[in-house]
């Protein structure tokens, strides 16, 4: 089984193949799809909303911005340290408690009378973030047959896609009408519904039918393998420069670009609806060449980073130049979670909870950082650093690709191969499916 957000299997094949025999549970997987809706909302709603909480909580738009660090912190605390707990705790009540505190949350946020308060409920959603998306897959892998695992994955993301869309300019369309306040609690009842729905439609399921997570002696097993340490700082690299640019993204177009409220959430919007387009594209460029995707993201994102520093103040260009970044920043962590499957098919589990953790770390380094640097560099230092980071990622990948060959066991763009693992029994779904076997 595995723990990931994406298909990705683990050693426990058996598990897999018992689940062939269950029917399938396809009510409790659209009622995850809608708690992923609202996670991911919570998570990144202060990206659109962040001008008006810095004024409301007395604080810089570069402290306003460290929810997103502090959420982040705590989901690497609760990805390394959910194995333990999920492994004996029945995973229909684990998953009811994170909806519950995430609905916790919302409360907390929208009723924050200060700024301590307000980081205290980032905090809760960081916890949430953390311990959902360890368990997302694990838990699809127990609703559906083996073989309709893939498409049920498929719908988790589609729930991922549809709150990259929404929740910005849909929150800076609330955050205008009705405040920020107002926008953070739209978002409880729709985590009110997920709990409930998931209440009604999630079957037990008992720890003792999914294998434990790895522990701290597997993540460093892992990271002496040179590809997987490798990678994993292109996936930092990545993360890291994207949210030292976005999370400032608000105060650039409105001091820069000198937009309002409407054509903010317009210009959101578009990176939303570029995000979801790409994020449905991206199987393909994936298949036509693996590592070659991987490197152009990054690499695109960093000239964008830098052409918005020279046409921030050109409105046509700053919006085109962002659906080409919503474009390529939605659809690159797909294929980041396909490089985990194949470079660590025995270890999916182990090495997702290392991939949540790493993520999560650097969006909250990358906003960190980009706060510091917007507030006492201003925006170009700023977007110059997320370009430096960014190029840095692409040239990790490269670094990647070329430990892999000389391993004669990475995911190459003209063949298929698995990791330092070697796993060689990947009989049930995921990188040997029909998709996967193009590359």
């Amino acid at each position: 089984m595995t723990t990931q957000v994406c298909a990705a299997p683990s050693g426990d094949f058996d598990g897999a193949v018992g689940a062939a025999v269950q029917p399938a549970r396809w009510s409790g997987v659209f009622a995850m799809t809608l708690c992923v809706f609202a996670l991911i909302a919570s998570e990144f709603m202060p990206v659109s909303l962040l001008t008006s909480m810095a004024a409301d909580l007395g604080v810089s738009e570069g402290w306003a911005g460290q929810g997103i660090a502090i959420s982040g912190a705590f989901a690497v605390l609760t990805s390394l340290s959910i194995a333990a707990l999920s492994g004996r705790v029945d995973r229909k009540i684990l998953l009811l408690g994170l909806t519950a505190l995430m609905c916790l949350s919302g409360a907390v946020i929208a009723l924050a009378p200060n700024y301590a308060v307000y980081m205290a409920g980032r905090a809760l959603i960081g916890v949430v973030v953390g311990g959902f998306w360890s368990l997302s897959a694990a838990t699809a892998m127990r609703l559906v047959p083996a073989q309709q695992v893939p498409r049920a994955l498929a719908i988790f993301n589609g729930g991922n896609a549809l709150a990259t869309v929404v929740a910005a300019p849909l929150g800076s369309y609330l955050g205008a009408v009705v405040g920020w306040r107002g926008a953070f609690w739209g978002l409880v009842p729709v985590a009110v519904v997920a709990f409930i729905w998931q209440w009604v439609s999630l079957p037990p399921m008992p720890a003792g039918l999914q294998r434990a997570g790895g522990s701290g002696g597997a993540v460093v097993r892992l990271l002496r393998c040179r590809v997987i340490a490798v990678g994993m700082l292109a996936v930092g690299c990545f993360f890291m420069g994207q949210f030292v640019l976005f999370t400032y993204l608000r105060p650039f177009l409105e001091t820069v670009t000198q937009v309002g409220g409407f054509t903010v959430s317009f210009i959101l919007l578009v990176i939303g609806v570029a995000g979801f387009v790409g994020t449905a594209l991206v199987g393909m460029a994936l298949a036509r060449g693996f590592y070659t995707t991987l490197f152009m993201a990054p690499a695109l994102m960093a000239l964008i980073a830098i052409a918005l520093v020279s046409l921030g103040d050109q409105l046509t260009a700053v919006t085109a130049l962002l659906g080409v970044w919503g474009l390529v920043a939605t659809a690159a962590p797909v294929g980041w979670w396909t490089w985990v499957a194949r470079s660590m098919p025995d270890d999916a589990e182990t090495g997702g909870g290392l991939m949540v953790a790493v993520v999560q770390l650097a969006i909250g380094l990358g906003s960190t950082v980009g706060g510091l640097l917007f507030d006492h560099g201003g925006y170009q230092i700023t977007f110059f650093v997320s370009a430096f980071l960014l190029l840095l990622a692409a040239l990790l990948v490269l670094l990647t690709w070329r430990a892999g060959m000389a391993e004669g066991d990475a995911v190459s763009d003209g063949g298929r191969e698995t990791g330092c693992t070697r796993a060689s029994k990947l009989t049930s779904y995921g990188v040997q499916n029909r998709g996967d076997s193009k590359t």
